[in-house]
């Protein structure tokens, strides 16, 4: 199983490596759309499934396997969701503040506009392990008084005027960033149930 197909790298390689059937799991609908052309290259040897790695005991059972070899996981977000500006998982590209892997759900703009202050600094400093995380919080509740926070450069350029950093630094959103979307997509959650479900769907010695 590999339970974060994303372009398809880890998929492929396992083909080319072995005589072997892959289920590949997404809870991207855009990832799996793409994975189409490498589904038909495998003629029967990739099973492309759009959910949450979270459920891949379910999956494996539903695809017809009681047990499987391996289960790689690539957590985090990847390179096709920081590239794409309407996903809004990145301050580099301006664009709607959303940061959800699956398109469903609350969005980051809902959690930065409608949380309380309280809740949004415990996200920020807990997820995204930001020091700054009450400053952060305090500044979003003032700005979000006059008007809503909804596209990524609001919030960086928020950040950034009450977050400094010096020449080399990271961004001075970043962990504001990480925080948001790891909170959004629940991605440690995700992480510990998919922990559980390997355990239960991996063969002996797996």
């Amino acid at each position: 199983i590999d339970g974060t197909f994303g372009a398809g790298g880890s998929s492929r390689a396992i083909l080319d490596a072995a005589d072997c059937k892959v289920i590949a799991i997404d809870r991207d609908p855009s990832a799996i759309a793409g994975g189409a052309d490498l589904a038909r290259e495998a003629q029967g040897r990739l099973t492309l499934v759009q959910g949450h790695f979270s459920e891949l005991d379910s999956v494996a059972s539903g695809a017809g396997f009681e047990a499987v070899d391996g289960v790689v996981l690539d957590v985090g977000v990847s390179s096709m969701q920081l590239d794409r500006a309407e996903r809004g998982f990145s301050f580099r590209l301006d664009g709607p503040l959303d940061m959800r892997m699956s398109g469903e759900g609350p969005s980051a703009a809902d959690v930065v506009n409608g949380a309380a202050e309280r809740d949004l600094a415990n996200i920020i400093y807990i997820l995204g392990e930001e020091r700054h995380s009450r400053a952060v919080a305090r500044a979003i509740v003032r700005a979000r008084g006059e008007a809503p926070i909804t596209t990524t450069k609001a919030l960086a350029d928020l950040v950034a005027s009450v977050v400094r950093s010096k020449p080399g630094d990271i961004h001075p959103a970043t962990r504001t960033f990480q925080g948001l979307r790891i909170f959004v997509n629940d991605e440690l959650g995700e992480l510990a149930r998919a922990r559980g479900d390997a355990e239960r769907v991996l063969k002996d010695g797996g």
